[in-house]
């Protein structure tokens, strides 16, 4: 008898490839996923800011791929067409050094509150 995956041995060891569920786009799909994305998210209708959000991709692949991801599925969507994440390279121009040095002094300690050395039993 052949010492086949299903009776042990090396056969038993070899990979069977990536685990998971399956990537439920084609490849024509992933390719306009693509296209949208490179077109940024002001081209899909959100003005507010250019980021694209997890959900913001979900949604775009619901409504023109009229297929449902959640966003843990959404996040390896961009991994695999080449994308990764980004972080803006530098701080915005509104930014308020002085009031956010005031917050941090007066109201974080409120909100944060004190240690607790025990617990109520």
């Amino acid at each position: 008898m052949a010492a086949g995956p299903e009776r042990g041995g090396r056969a038993a060891l070899a990979s069977r490839g990536a685990g998971g569920a399956k990537c439920k786009l084609t490849s024509v799909q992933l390719r306009d996923l693509e296209t949208v994305l490179e077109a940024g998210p002001a081209a899909s209708g959100w003005d507010e800011d250019q980021c694209w959000t997890l959900a913001r991709i979900a949604e775009v692949i619901c409504s023109r791929l009229n297929v449902e991801y959640t966003l843990a599925g959404a996040d390896l969507l961009p991994h695999r067409i080449g994308w990764s994440v980004q972080v803006p390279a530098r701080r915005p121009s509104e930014r308020d050094e002085a009031r956010i040095a005031a917050w941090r002094e007066e109201t974080w300690p409120v909100v944060k509150g004190r240690w607790r050395t025990w617990a109520p039993g």
